[in-house]
């Protein structure tokens, strides 16, 4: 996997970012979601790298990130202060602008950015998922059956975290295996790495601080944008799986036209775990939209 990219490190916002590096030309910064890593990228890292640099970077809490432990208010996994991290890595690289793509928690980290930093995103594309406030306030006994980490994980601690401790191994493939294309669409390798990175205390803490903070602060932050009219400026593009919960439980595009300006999207004929299911479909799609 990543076989042309680069690894490195770098410090930023007092923490450790890991990311690969691959391609040239206009920058374009992946970001993953839960309970994964940059690996997402794998099938379809090298066809971007044809066009454009490639960041594909691990969030906070995740991979080979740092992973803090958590304030007692969460703030330190607040999406602002995760999307605050990836855009000190990329200035660190030299890109003052750049494309974001993100996937499950990392779309959320990037409409984040997009909302607080909108002179640095030129355009978005999120997958699978609507915005937090919605998720949460329009809860429905489907969506939570189906997403029920979200309420587990933001539990208080230690509770969740000892209960994944002792088995982190079945919580990987319940999580990713127990959605509309069950193991299927990951590689032996893919799937190895995401257990290597579940496998450590640090990661499954934050993984829950990442929840804990959707769950409190970062609604905060959504409901005060709402109530001050902010809203995603660039153009946005949203995709989500016609086989997922996002399809099923909610209407994307609605949710969306009340937090941006210009988005359009549609499903794909998939699950949640686009970039792994559907990478063909991801491509033809996002590189017209980045291109224009």
């Amino acid at each position: 996997m990543f076989t042309r990219f680069q690894r490195h490190l770098v410090q930023v916002n007092g923490i450790g970012i890991n990311y690969l590096r691959g391609g040239a030309g206009p920058a374009l910064l992946l970001l993953h979601g839960h309970p994964q890593t940059h690996v997402i990228w794998h099938k379809i890292a090298e066809q971007l790298a044809q066009r454009y640099t490639v960041i594909a970077a691990d969030l906070r809490g995740y991979g080979d990130s740092s992973k803090p432990v958590g304030l007692p208010d969460h703030s330190n996994y607040a999406k602002r202060v995760m999307a605050q991290d990836q855009v000190e890595l990329m200035a660190s690289l030299g890109f003052s602008s750049f494309l974001v793509m993100g996937h499950d928690r990392g779309g959320r980290v990037a409409y984040r950015m997009a909302l607080d930093h909108p002179e640095v995103v030129r355009k978005l594309v999120v997958l699978d998922i609507a915005p937090t406030l919605a998720m949460y306030e329009q809860t429905s006994r489907a969506f939570a059956t189906a997403y029920y980490h979200w309420f587990f994980l933001i539990r208080p601690a230690p509770f969740p975290e000892t209960l994944l401790n002792a088995n982190p191994d079945e919580y990987l493939r319940h999580t990713i295996g127990g959605r509309s294309a069950g193991l299927t669409p990951f590689t032996p390798a893919a799937y190895d790495e995401y257990l290597r990175c579940l496998r450590n205390p640090a990661t499954i803490h934050g993984i829950c601080e990442d929840y804990r903070a959707s769950a409190s602060i970062d609604l905060e932050h959504e409901r005060a944008d709402l109530a001050a009219g902010n809203k995603i400026n660039c153009d946005m593009r949203v995709y989500w799986g016609k086989q997922g919960v996002i399809e099923q439980c909610f209407d994307p595009l609605v949710e969306w036209q009340r937090l941006a300006r210009k988005v359009t999207g549609h499903a794909l004929d998939c699950g949640h775990y686009v970039p792994e299911e559907a990478p063909e479909a991801l491509l033809a799609e996002v590189l017209p939209f980045f291109a224009d």
